[in-house]
């Protein structure tokens, strides 16, 4: 094969990137056009199929897409200086986000049961059904989205659960591991929200302290202040982070550089051996499992974090996504327990039914290819601030060795 010169390198250069970002456009279509059709969709089953007096007709579809039209405006208002109307924007559309998929799924299932009574000849005016369908799918939509903006921005749950280790030493016994995931320090969560956090976890009175990425939506620059009392984390044996995705959308590096400058340890494919009473205990972490393709030098790798790693020590992994642990199997690499996040439990109905599609876990303990892995539920919250279902997590791991 014909290797480049560098003069060629360069020429190929504009193609690749003319090349990525038609193809960008071409998914950004794609999606805008789906998420039109859906909002048509609802917009005809609440507003016109009823046949509703004249100015709801004209009035409802408009407001549909006028919401519609808010959801890439609001997205891009997140991305400039923070102001009164593109906060409002902001939280006007993350807000809809969350309350279409509810409103999309009300009216499909309305429209099914509808469907149903009018094949059994249960119901046989179809207008009464129309408008009981349409009243019936906002009914539900309206209380369900105020429940899950309550949920989402309420105290967060502390899930507790005890975690034999093999070969854990008798001074480690007990040791407690308090792991939070999925701040997403941003648009609709601040430092005082972030300060709340800090002070659950440290009433806990961790050992260690361990935030497995998705820390922040937006550069340093911007958010700076805000994740200030992340400082404030107080664990005996060491406070630790790794990096998200969405670290990488808003400069990576520059995030870890952040982490690190207030005081917490950040793990990029590393790892450090913490004691106690004679008892040791390594904990590795790895970069995102995306993160190479952003950043090539920043590529996950299981065997770089823990290569050097003292034989005969438990071994505590820390891995944004679930699926590191199919990495981790193959590399040979042995790891006592991965603690992840990623997934937020699938933060709202129907979200969490798709999950599954590109994780092998949603939440809770499981082992994935003969690792053992602790999927997190997420403290916080990724766009709409709404969570119906599963609520925010901080977890408390109580690490003890393993009978026998």
């Amino acid at each position: 094969m014909a290797e480049l010169t560098p003069s060629m390198e360069q020429e190929s250069r504009p193609r690749v990137s003319l090349a990525l970002a038609l193809r960008w456009l071409m998914s950004l279509g794609g999606i805008l056009t789906l998420m039109g059709g859906l909002h048509a969709y609802i917009a005809v089953r609440l507003f016109v199929s009823p046949q509703l007096p004249a100015p709801w007709t004209i009035v409802g579809p408009a407001l549909v897409a006028l919401l519609f039209v808010l959801l890439p405006v609001g997205m891009a208002a997140s991305r400039r200086e923070p102001t009164f109307w593109t906060q409002a924007l902001q939280w006007t559309s993350y807000v809809w986000m969350g309350a279409f998929g509810i409103l999309l799924s009300a009216v499909v299932v309305t429209d099914l049961v509808g469907a149903v009574l009018s094949w059994t000849g249960v119901v046989t005016d179809a207008l009464a059904l129309a408008r009981g369908k349409a009243l019936v799918s906002v009914g539900v939509t309206v209380p369900a989205v105020v429940y899950a903006f309550i949920t989402a921005r309420g105290r967060a749950t502390v899930e507790r659960l005890t975690v034999p280790v093999e070969g854990l030493a008798p001074g480690l016994r007990g040791v407690k591991v308090v792991q939070i995931s999925d701040i997403h320090v941003g648009p609709t969560l601040d430092g005082r929200w972030l300060r709340r956090v800090v002070e659950q976890v440290n009433a806990l009175q961790p050992d260690i302290v361990a935030v497995t990425g998705d820390l922040v939506d937006g550069t340093v620059d911007a958010l700076r202040e805000e994740v200030k009392p992340l400082a404030e984390l107080r664990a005996s044996l060491g406070v630790f982070y790794v990096t998200g995705n969405h670290e990488y959308y808003h400069g990576g590096p520059a995030w870890a550089a952040e982490v690190e400058r207030l005081g917490l340890t950040a793990l990029q494919n590393e790892h450090r051996v913490v004691e106690r009473d004679g008892a040791r205990l390594t904990i590795a972490g790895v970069t995102d499992y995306d993160a190479g393709h952003i950043i090539p030098s920043h590529a996950s790798s299981p065997e770089r974090a823990l290569q050097g790693a003292p034989q005969g020590v438990p071994r505590l992994l820390l891995a944004h996504q679930p699926r590191t642990a199919l990495r981790v199997a193959k590399s040979g690499v042995m790891v006592d327990l991965q603690l992840s996040g990623h997934t937020h439990g699938g933060q709202m109905f129907p979200f969490m039914f798709f999950i599954k599609l590109q994780q092998p876990v949603v939440r809770g303990l499981a082992t994935i290819a003969g690792v053992r892995v602790y999927t997190h539920r997420g403290t916080g919250y990724w766009g709409p601030p709404l969570r119906l279902g599963p609520t925010p997590e901080i977890a408390e791991l109580t690490l003890v060795p393993a009978p026998g």
